[in-house]
């Protein structure tokens, strides 16, 4: 057993330093990946705590990396949400109880900046292997609930941070809020719950995330550049 633990200990070392070869501090321009964590959710049945009934997320990403500021994220995820009004306070007309189990699906695009040069190698542009980033986007949730089924537009907000494990591997944490233009991602029967009539801005529904990543870069850039940055 000590062996072997420090046989990985060993292996995860020597990926993280090595930089012998060249090829190591070449960059790239793209990247792909997956991710997976906790989902929660606020909305009719819950206004104060997002993870009281935690679901699961999951879900994959292709970046476009212009420089080592920022990036453009494709990403697809899919989650569960869960909600129960019985463990708040808040009274419903009627004093009704509501409960919901849904599963959304959310595809969008984020501009992501990162707050230091993130890469490794070429030391004269202060290059550094982590960087916390703060991203913000556009995209659209599928969600479908006891047989309902609805779309709306969303607005992704995260922030997080990125650690290069090797040169074209990426260890990520982020956490992101989500804002959903409609208010049926809990079910059409929560839909004006007291008797408010929704609109794009009224009673609308969000969802967040805490998940870990984990990418891969390619398409290696020119190695021979005659830009001057």
């Amino acid at each position: 057993m000590k062996r072997i633990s420090s046989l990985i200990i060993i292996v995860i070392v020597s990926l993280s330093t090595f930089n012998s070869n060249a090829d190591d501090f070449a960059s790239y321009k793209f990247d792909v990946g997956v991710h997976g964590g906790m989902s929660g959710y606020l909305g009719d049945v819950n206004e104060s705590n997002m993870f009281k009934h935690p679901g699961y997320t999951a879900g994959a990403s292709f970046r476009y990396l212009p420089n080592s500021r920022m990036a453009i994220r494709t990403i697809f995820t899919t989650a569960s949400l869960r909600g129960n009004s019985a463990d708040f306070d808040d009274k419903f007309p009627n004093g009704e109880n509501f409960s919901f189990s849904s599963q959304i699906y959310d595809l969008g695009v984020r501009y992501e900046f990162n707050f230091f040069n993130y890469g490794i190698g070429e030391t004269y542009k202060r290059m550094r292997r982590w960087s916390p980033y703060i991203a913000l986007g556009v995209g659209g949730t599928l969600a479908t609930c006891e047989g309902d089924l609805a779309f709306a537009m969303n607005v992704p907000m995260a922030v997080g941070v990125k650690y290069k494990i090797m040169q074209r591997l990426n260890l990520g944490l982020e956490f992101s809020m989500t804002k959903v233009f409609g208010d049926n991602v809990d079910g059409a029967k929560l839909t004006d719950l007291y008797l408010i009539k929704s609109s794009m801005l009224k009673n609308t529904d969000w969802y967040s995330q805490i998940a870990l990543s984990i990418t891969y870069e390619f398409g290696k850039r020119c190695e021979t550049c005659h830009y001057v940055d």
